[in-house]
């Protein structure tokens, strides 16, 4: 009888090793992961050097910028705190370099203030999965023409930036 009850005890104990060690992958897994953004440049989050300053037409495109538009289309990201935790993070770093190399008013990097305008206009920008995760970047139609108006203003004073489009990266 004694010989039965070690039979049955047996698989549990390797079930039980199972799951501890594939436990003990899946976090050495995790903790790995999190040194991918040090390595890989893509997966960088990162806020590269201002050289360009936007003198906005007034305080309220400046905010409406801020809260819609400038985590991912200037060198001035706010990172939330997930942004530090693969694979969430690597995410987060794509899409902001996607935005920046889209345009980027950090760097005066392809600013076009009727392309800008255009987006909004169309409900393209901001993105779903961005305004997902910062609802107060959803903004309003008064908050969506206030933006647009305050845009065209602030790069038709701008000499040269209003339709600048560069293509070197």
């Amino acid at each position: 009888m004694i010989a039965n009850n070690e039979t049955q005890s047996a698989p549990r104990l390797t079930a039980r090793r199972i799951v501890i060690y594939g436990a003990g992958l899946l976090i050495g897994v995790v903790v790995l992961m999190q040194f991918v953004r040090f390595i890989i440049p893509e997966f960088r989050i990162d806020n590269p050097e201002v050289t360009n300053t936007i003198n906005w037409d007034s305080p309220e495109t400046e905010r409406l910028w801020n809260t819609a538009c400038a985590d991912c289309h200037s060198n001035q990201t706010v990172y939330p705190w997930y942004s530090y935790i693969a694979p969430v993070g690597w995410l987060v770093a794509h899409d902001v370099q996607e935005g920046r190399d889209a345009l980027n008013v950090s760097t005066n990097h392809r600013v076009n203030s009727h392309e800008m305008v255009e987006k909004i206009q169309e409900g393209e920008m901001p993105l779903p999965i961005y305004t997902t995760m910062h609802p107060d970047a959803k903004l309003s139609n008064a908050e969506k023409q206030t933006l647009m108006d305050g845009l065209r203003a602030t790069f038709a004073r701008t000499s040269g930036t209003s339709t600048r489009d560069d293509d070197d990266d």
